[in-house]
């Protein structure tokens, strides 16, 4: 398979990565009024529709900094369907009321949605993960965000004050108590589809 042309819009992606506020801005300028409006049409508000857009923000930060997210269609129909899809994810979630979607006719090509469904799931897996961790004791939880600050195993047993074997041997044991919990979940059935 080919190698597929990166798209200029990856400036998008790269100014999120380095934090660059006249690229956050020009996002902002540029594709948040269409999402604000479609959210509005679609029985929201101003105030879920920016909820949505920093979601999807942080998804897109977080791809690109652990993934090496490679733009390869316009950010305006990837970042457009993000928000579509997480929009709509939280209308399922609250589904006791009317719902009314009004769909905008927009250039979204195969690209755009195979990058939007990877960033999706990406998205998911992420939340997955956080809510797992989360179920983990407060002494794994300790560990593992220390592990995940400090790449020498040495370090992290001297931040904690335990041995290094026994810092090895409960990181061991907590990262297969959390692939346990991510494992049992019925969302990574869900998402491994």
């Amino acid at each position: 398979m080919s190698e597929k042309k990166l798209h200029e819009d990856q400036k998008y992606i790269d100014g999120l990565l380095e934090n660059n506020s006249f690229i956050i801005q020009a996002i902002y300028d540029k594709f948040v009024p269409k999402v604000i409006h479609y959210i509005k049409q679609n029985s929201g508000d101003s105030d879920k529709a920016q909820d949505v857009i920093q979601e999807t923000l942080i998804t897109i930060y977080n791809q690109a900094k652990h993934k090496k997210l490679r733009l390869t269609c316009p950010f305006d129909a990837y970042f457009f369907l993000l928000c579509k899809r997480r929009w709509l994810n939280e209308l399922k979630k609250s589904s006791n009321k009317e719902v009314t979607i009004n769909e905008v006719v927009l250039s979204k090509g195969d690209e755009a949605q195979e990058l939007a469904f990877e960033t999706s799931v990406f998205g998911e897996k992420q939340a997955l993960f956080l809510e797992m961790f989360q179920k983990l004791g407060a002494a794994c939880r300790d560990l593992l965000t220390t592990t995940f600050k400090i790449k020498s195993m040495e370090d992290v047993a001297k931040s904690l004050g335990v041995s290094y074997a026994y810092a090895r041997k409960k990181k061991s044991l907590c990262i297969g108590k959390l692939t346990e919990l991510v494992r049992e979940s019925p969302k990574f059935n869900q998402l491994n589809r």
